[in-house]
């Protein structure tokens, strides 16, 4: 399945497109929808999950970059990532996690297995999950030539298959477009073109307040302050407080992040918790150590 280099996956545009190898003869299924919010439409959550796709993923031949970024992304955009799964290169299993995840959560984000090689079968898996035919967008097809030139081959097309009816997502680094079908977005492996086309997203999903965060170090052990980390949090319901410990220069550590949409609620957290470690004797700083 094709990682890097020139040919990796990209983005797919709007338009009918001209009929490829069908994944599936049957008429387009509508994907299952999450279940409905009955908070307000201010304060609703907007969530999502992550399907990283690939053999090389799971043998540890390649180290995924993409999730650390999708979530920090998806963070500014005010949707939160849930739930993240590795999947093979398996029909079944890339059909079988897609499908999940668009009846739990509002969108759904898959990397990996858009390339032009024989393994570069999500695209096929998708389409036979959700009752889609697969064909040749005729955006991505332009596109390809135009990038290509005389270079262009049949292999190099495979790229611009897609599910019927789907959108197509930009790639500004290598042509080859990435996928939108209304709330699934299927990209590519490589990180820097995965970047490239969320940036082409930035500000077109809708979304809830953005993730803000702060955090707070000090030198001590995580079992010291467990207890006081346990009342702040019950103070604040709409703040989220995380431990990470660390061994560092001889020494035990923790840098305490806290999560909020509501910036005057992470403040005051803030300085609960800084007041809280010093009256335990503490010197915490903000910001991690």
């Amino acid at each position: 399945m094709t990682q890097g280099g020139a040919d990796a996956g990209g983005t797919r545009g709007e338009g009918s497109a001209a009929e490829a190898q069908p994944a599936a003869e049957a008429q387009p299924a509508a994907e299952a929808q999450p279940a409905a919010e009955a908070q307000p439409a201010a304060d609703r959550v907007w969530t999502a999950a992550l399907v990283i796709i690939g053999d090389e993923i799971l043998s540890g031949r390649t180290q995924d970059a993409n999730l650390a970024y999708l979530a920090r992304w998806l963070n500014i955009q005010g949707i939160r990532l849930m739930e993240a799964r590795v999947v093979a290169d398996d029909m079944a299993a890339i059909g079988a996690a897609v499908t999940a995840c668009l009846a739990a959560y509002d969108y759904v984000f898959t990397t990996g297995g858009i390339g032009p090689t024989h393994d570069d079968i999500t695209v096929d898996a998708v389409a036979a999950a959700l009752g889609r035919r697969v064909v040749y967008h005729p955006e991505a097809e332009a596109t390809l030539r135009a990038w290509y030139g005389d270079r262009i081959n049949a292999t190099r097309l495979r790229m611009a298959r897609v599910p019927e009816g789907a959108e197509l997502i930009p790639n500004p680094e290598t042509g080859a477009p990435g996928i939108r079908l209304d709330r699934l977005f299927i990209m590519a492996g490589v990180p820097k073109i995965t970047q490239g086309m969320l940036r082409g997203l930035d500000g077109k999903l809708a979304g809830g307040r953005p993730v803000l965060s702060a955090a707070v170090g000090a030198w001590t052990a995580e079992s010291r302050v467990a207890g006081i980390l346990a009342e702040v949090q019950k103070g604040f319901d709409t703040v989220q407080i995380g431990s990470y410990p660390f061994w560092r220069e001889g020494r035990t550590g923790a840098n305490f992040v806290l999560r909020s949409v509501d910036p005057h609620a992470l403040r005051q957290a803030v300085e609960q918790l800084m007041a809280a470690l010093r009256a335990d004797g503490l010197e915490p700083v903000e910001g991690e150590i």
